[in-house]
C-alpha cells in the first residue's frame, strides 16, 4: 500500500456515485482516544459538534468511540455510539475498540459523507476499508506523534541498531497508514513537514483552538477558589493539567517541583488536574512535600477556566506535544506557561521563553520556574491572552476544517 491510495472500487448499484452537497454533510469521527478523563482529542470533537450547532446546522455529526456498554444516544444533529471495550487502562480510563463488526454497522447505518480516523492503531485501519467499502471518503487528524514514544522506549534497553530499525518500522507503517487516506490533519507545520519528509502525502497543517467565550482573563480574586482547594496563603501556585503519564514527561515537574520544596519549603504548590500511571509518583511528592494537590479530572470547562485563572504559572513539561492545547488554553486564561523549549509547542507560546528550561532536566526546569517569577506575570499573562485568543478560535479552526471536507468529498466523487 505504498504511495498512491488504489483505486475506489465501483459503486455497488453500477451508478456513478451522487455526490452530496457539501453545504450540508454528516460527518463521522472514530477514535479511542476518548474517554469520561480524556483531554485533548475529546475537546477537539465536542468543539467540533459546539460549532456545528452554532454555525452549521445544516451539517450532522456522528461520534464512535469505545465505551463500557454498547448504545447510542444524542439527538438529530449529533449522535454518539458507544461500543463495548476492554479498559487498556484504570487511570486514563482508555479502552480498545475491538469489536470492529460493530463500527461497519454504525457506519452502513449512518452512511456518513467524510469519516475522520482520530487514532493511528487498529480503528483506522478500519475506517479505511470501510471508506473503501461503503465508497466514502476518509481523513485522519494525526493528534499524537506516537513513533516518538516507541522509539525513546527502545533507546532505553536496545542499541542504535535497534533504534534504527523501530525509526524506519515506525516511518513505514506512517506512510503507509497515512497514504491510504484522502488527507492527513497535522496540528503543528514543523511536524506536517517531517510527514511529508517520511513520505506521507496530501498533509494539512491544522491548529487546535480556543473557546475564547470561555477560557479569558477576569480580575476575580483567585484567594476564595485557593482556600476551597486548601492552598495555603502565600504560596507560588503551580498548575498542571494533564495525564500522569510517562510520555508527558511529568516525572521531570515532579522531580522539578521537588528541588523547588528542598530549595525553599513551602514556597511553592503544585495543582494537579490529571490521572494516569504515574499517580503513585504524584502522591508520594505530596506527602513527602504538603506542597501537592491532586484532582483526579476537571470536566467542566468553566471549573477549568477558573482554575487556569487562579494559578500563577501553568507548567508544561511534555517534550514530544504535537499542539500543547491546554497551553494555548491557560495563556487565554491570562496565566503565563513556563515548560521546556524545543518542542512542537513553542510556536504557541506568546509570552518571553527566554526563561524556559533549555534542558529536559529537573534542575532545568525548577531553574526557569524561579526565572518566570522574576518577571510581570500579570502583564506577561494579558498580552499571551490577547494574542491567544485573536490568532487561535475554534471557530477559524473548523470554517477552515469544514472547507476542506468539501473539497474531499468534491474530489471523491469525481
Amino acid at each position: 500500500m505504498e504511495g498512491r491510495r488504489p483505486l475506489r472500487p465501483w459503486n455497488r448499484d453500477a451508478r456513478a456515485r451522487i455526490p452530496p452537497d457539501p453545504r450540508n454533510v454528516k460527518i463521522c469521527d472514530l477514535t479511542q482516544f476518548y474517554s469520561p478523563v480524556s483531554g485533548g482529542v475529546r475537546r477537539y470533537v465536542e468543539q467540533k459538534v459546539a460549532y456545528l450547532r452554532k454555525h452549521r446546522p445544516d451539517c450532522q455529526h456522528v461520534l464512535v468511540i469505545p465505551g463500557e456498554i454498547t448504545g447510542s444516544s444524542g439527538d438529530d444533529l449529533a449522535r454518539i455510539y458507544t461500543i463495548a471495550s476492554p479498559l487498556v487502562s484504570r487511570t486514563s480510563r482508555y479502552r480498545a475498540l475491538l469489536k470492529l463488526h460493530l463500527v461497519e454497522e454504525v457506519l452502513e447505518r449512518e452512511k456518513p459523507d467524510i469519516i475522520e480516523s482520530g487514532d493511528p492503531y487498529q480503528l483506522a485501519w478500519k475506517a479505511v476499508a470501510s471508506g473503501r467499502g461503503l465508497d466514502i471518503p476518509v481523513v485522519g487528524f494525526y493528534h499524537s506523534h506516537f513513533p516518538e514514544a516507541y522509539i525513546r522506549s527502545v533507546a532505553k534497553y536496545f542499541g542504535p541498531l535497534a533504534i534504527a530499525m523501530a525509526e524506519d518500522m515506525s516511518r513505514s507503517y506512517v506512510k503507509t497508514l497515512y497514504n491510504s487516506l484522502e488527507r492527513t490533519f497535522v496540528p503543528s507545520p514543523v511536524l506536517a513537514d517531517l510527514l511529508r519528509q517520511w513520505g506521507v502525502e496530501r498533509v494539512e497543517s491544522i491548529d487546535l483552538g480556543v473557546d475564547t467565550e470561555v477560557f479569558y482573563p477576569t480580575d476575580t480574586p483567585s484567594g476564595p477558589l485557593r482556600r476551597a482547594l486548601g492552598i495555603p496563603e502565600g504560596r507560588r501556585l503551580l498548575l498542571y493539567v494533564g495525564r500522569l503519564a510517562s510520555e508527558k514527561n511529568v516525572r521531570t515537574l515532579f522531580e522539578a517541583c521537588e528541588l523547588l520544596h528542598r530549595r525553599q519549603p513551602g514556597k511553592y504548590q503544585l495543582l494537579a488536574i490529571g490521572d494516569g500511571t504515574l499517580r503513585s509518583v504524584l502522591l508520594r511528592l505530596q506527602e513527602e512535600t504538603q506542597s501537592v494537590t491532586w484532582l483526579q479530572y476537571c470536566s467542566e470547562a468553566t471549573q477549568l477556566a477558573a482554575y487556569y485563572r487562579a494559578a500563577d504559572v501553568f507548567v508544561h513539561p511534555g517534550v514530544q506535544e504535537t499542539f500543547g492545547l491546554v497551553t494555548l488554553e491557560s495563556q487565554a486564561c491570562g496565566t503565563p506557561v513556563v515548560g521546556i523549549r524545543g518542542s512542537y509547542m513553542d510556536r504557541i507560546i506568546f509570552s518571553n521563553q527566554s526563561n524556559w528550561a533549555a534542558d529536559n532536566t529537573p534542575v532545568s526546569l525548577a531553574n526557569a520556574i524561579e526565572s518566570k517569577f522574576l518577571t510581570d506575570l500579570r502583564q506577561v499573562g494579558i498580552e499571551a491572552s490577547l494574542t491567544a485568543r485573536r490568532l487561535y478560535s475554534w471557530q477559524t479552526v473548523f470554517d477552515r476544517l469544514l472547507a476542506i471536507y468539501a473539497d474531499v468529498i468534491t474530489g471523491y466523487s469525481k
